[in-house]
């Protein structure tokens, strides 16, 4: 059971990896959007205040939104990613002052009505956590000026060397006690045939060898929504990998480019029953398998969908609005993503053609 005293210590953690984050920039860079793919900075700071007052002022503490008026400017689905740049938003400056009174609030509820049980401050706690690391995509993807790109520490290795996983069935999900997102329940029994999956993502030497062999030309390696997806935006290489240290997990490859290298060794990607499986496997097993967290996420062969007997909770469109919809999952966790999130049955996803997210992959085979 969460304890008050530890909750303010953890919400005080993640606020000031947040503002760490933003500090070598100016109000200018922050409040510009430099790809209708990620937010403006400044929209993320105050969408930061608005769910946590939301979920910790609102819906726990029982009291009315601090600024109403804001809750449609910085909800998620009533304002789509590519419009933010063109709202009256918050300026920088705003932004600070609402996220300090919805902090202060959030203290004052915590105080009276204590954490709960821990559920709601964990979904507050974990959201700060996980757009600390997409304000990094967006960081990276927009060139920032003041931003010093960050790669994953080297795995030096085989990737192909691989691990056997014998057949058997196995509990997949989180369990029922402690915090987990909807999509992580109900925990349940799934049937695994024996597979291979790599020690280690694959790295950075690995990919070149892949582009330095026509991997970009050669057609049988590719999925057909993955040609065309290629052909249509002219994807030819990975030039930000060329400069990247070879012995470090490749990062920021999409999932149309992981499945074609895959298939360009006579492998596959792993499907994420088959990764949770190894990542929980005995202590000997995990201790085999390198960056499982910490490096990059790994996508997984599984589209995202919810599990047999799936409740929405707390909300529908945290995971249900993105179900059977072509998002493919990501397992793990990068060297950008917060412990508290990186857990083994935590699912990421997003759409096969994205390379913003600090992605990799790590191969897998039958048998």
């Amino acid at each position: 059971m969460l304890s008050t005293a530890s909750v303010h210590e953890a919400l005080a953690d993640a606020r000031a990896a947040t503002l760490d984050l933003i500090a070598p920039f100016t109000d200018a860079q922050l409040e510009s959007q430099f790809t209708p793919l990620m937010s403006p900075l400044v929209w993320d700071l105050a969408h930061i205040a608005a769910y946590e007052d939301l979920w910790l002022g609102h819906r726990h503490g029982g009291l009315p939104l601090l600024r109403p008026e804001l809750a449609a400017m910085y909800d998620a689905f009533e304002t789509p990613r590519p419009v933010r740049g063109a709202l009256p938003l918050l300026d920088t400056a705003g932004a600070h002052a609402y996220l300090d009174a919805v902090r202060e609030r959030s203290c004052d509820v915590l105080e009276r009505h204590g954490p709960g049980d821990g559920t709601l401050v964990e979904l507050v706690l974990r959201h700060e956590l996980q757009h600390t690391e997409t304000m990094r995509q967006a960081l990276e993807l927009g060139g920032m000026d003041g931003y010093e790109p960050v790669d994953p520490a080297p795995l030096p290795g085989d990737p192909l060397e691989m691990l056997a996983i014998p057949a058997g069935p196995w509990r997949i999900g989180a369990g029922p006690a402690g915090f987990a997102y909807d999509n992580e329940r109900p925990r349940h029994i799934a049937d695994v045939a024996a597979f291979r999956i790599g020690r280690r993502p694959v790295t950075t030497a690995s990919w070149l060898s892949f582009t330095e062999g026509g991997g970009y030309e050669r057609r049988e390696w590719w999925s057909d929504e993955g040609w065309a997806w290629k052909e249509e935006y002219d994807i030819t290489h990975h030039a930000a990998r060329a400069g990247g240290d070879p012995s470090a997990p490749v990062c920021h490859v999409s999932w149309f480019e992981a499945d074609a290298f895959a298939r360009s060794l006579g492998a596959r990607l792993p499907t994420e029953v088959e990764w949770e499986k190894a990542a929980t496997w005995d202590q000997k097993t995990r201790q085999v398998l390198e960056g499982l967290t910490g490096s990059v996420w790994q996508w997984t062969a599984s589209e995202f969908t919810g599990y047999p007997g799936f409740v929405a909770h707390p909300y529908r469109e945290y995971s249900e609005v993105f179900f059977d919809r072509g998002y493919r999952v990501l397992r793990g966790g990068s060297w950008a993503t917060a412990t508290r999130v990186a857990t083994p049955t935590f699912r990421n996803w997003d759409l096969p053609e994205r390379r913003q997210i600090f992605a990799g992959l790590r191969l897998a085979m039958d048998g």
